[in-house]
């Protein structure tokens, strides 16, 4: 049987990619991302899992500006362009864009989640604007462009529920985004009925509270029904189901504390370090002295169920600095984790590991794990881009889910 195809947009590090790869229905044509890290993990992945030539996933895997849409279609790059990205890419693509990549491809569907900071409540609560003076708050334009060129089957677009209220210079996003797709002869559901839309990764066996909006669009003239996507999608979750953070990383190595923090060279150290290569990138980052100490205290005396108050109070007390919101939070062995966010680039603060004796947070394959990427899935870059394009990732069986249930349809 003929897979379907599909391009993936703000790819990042390849979460949707590996949920639809691993249904065995799908082949990608192309993935577009502009952050290098990400896209040196898609390439190695799909040299690694997926059978790619290193020749291959250099060409299907675009390291581009999405905003740059005209160039990304068409080629015929500027100067400024090539000096950017055409070293990354192959020579070819600079020449003749994604349109001369597909060629005479029919491309069945094209699937992204542009970046959601802009549309995230805490983003929006933390901006003195709002968020309104946000580029990230339009890339959804540029998504709108790439159906056009292809007029796929249909799309899904994924972003957090804040998108629902978020409303730059006065206007709903939701309207934006209803009357951008219309424009171009396709129909996703009403703004007033996107709340339907809402999905919760937890109900795909993914260890963690997470929930998101899945947009279906289809051609006004579809003989596809959203309603029949949206309920396919539905059939393949497991629901009562519920996996935990002991479940998901219970069986891990564990890293303690060291007496004293010491340096390795330029690498300062203040764990023990992993005893099981087979968990790579499984190594506890580098914490203080104060906040070891503060990561036990955290775990041992239950602080996740004091008041927002009190919480704000211990970050004072223990820091001397002010802040709006609580700072710190710990997973809990017997209960899904909370939503893993890019933030832990910055620290780990609000995923302190369920263990007291390990006094730390989690770790790059931990946060990997929550997601539900393989063990085998590498991620390429620093330690903070690790967590980031985790972070900002699709959970794999969550995208699996989404995957086979529109593969159910056109089926």
């Amino acid at each position: 049987m003929a897979k379907f195809t599909f391009i993936d947009l703000f790819a990042g590090c390849g979460g949707l990619s590996e949920g639809f790869l691993s249904t065995g229905k799908f082949k990608s044509l192309a993935h577009v991302e502009w952050e290098m890290p990400m896209v040196e993990s898609l390439r190695n992945r799909l040299v690694k899992k997926w059978g790619y030539s290193e020749l291959e996933a250099k060409r299907d895997v675009i390291h581009f500006d999405i905003q740059k849409t005209d160039e990304l279609l068409n080629g015929n790059w500027s100067e400024d362009a090539i000096d950017l990205y055409g070293s990354t890419n192959d020579s070819d693509f600079c020449l003749s864009g994604l349109k001369g990549r597909i060629g005479n491809s029919s491309v069945d569907i094209i699937v992204g989640g542009p970046p959601c900071q802009a549309y995230s409540i805490h983003g929006r609560a933390q901006d003195k604007n709002g968020m309104n003076d946000d580029y990230r708050n339009y890339l959804f334009e540029s998504f709108v462009k790439i159906v056009n060129a292809f007029k796929p089957k249909l799309f899904v677009f994924e972003n957090v529920p804040g998108m629902l209220s978020a409303h730059p210079g006065g206007v709903k996003v939701t309207e934006r985004i209803y009357e951008a797709f219309a424009s171009i002869g396709y129909v996703i559901r009403k703004p007033e009925e996107l709340g339907k839309c809402i999905f919760n990764a937890l109900d795909y066996h993914v260890p963690q509270e997470r929930k998101r909006v899945i947009l279906i669009g289809i051609p006004q003239n579809s003989m596809l029904k959203l309603d029949d996507i949206y309920s396919s999608i539905d059939s393949f979750a497991k629901k009562g189901e519920v996996l935990t953070v002991r479940d998901a990383l219970g069986e891990f190595p564990p890293l303690y504390p060291l007496s004293q923090p010491k340096k390795i060279g330029r690498k300062n150290i203040s764990h023990t370090t992993n005893p099981d290569p087979s968990y790579t990138q499984h190594d506890a980052r580098y914490l203080s002295l104060r906040d070891i100490e503060v990561y036990r205290r955290w775990v041992t005396e239950k602080l996740n169920y004091i008041s927002q108050k009190e919480k704000i109070d211990f970050y004072f007390n223990v820091t001397g600095h002010h802040t709006l919101y609580a700072k710190y939070k710990s997973l809990e062995w017997d209960k899904p984790s909370q939503t893993v966010v890019a933030h832990l680039c910055k620290d780990g603060h609000m995923f302190i590991h369920p263990d007291a004796s390990q006094a730390r947070s989690i770790t790059i394959r931990e946060a990997a794990t929550l997601m539900t990427f393989p063990m085998d899935f590498d991620f390429i870059g620093s330690n903070a881009m690790c967590y980031r394009m985790i972070g900002n990732a699709v959970p794999v069986l969550f995208a699996q889910g989404i995957a086979n249930g529109i593969a159910k349809v056109l089926s």
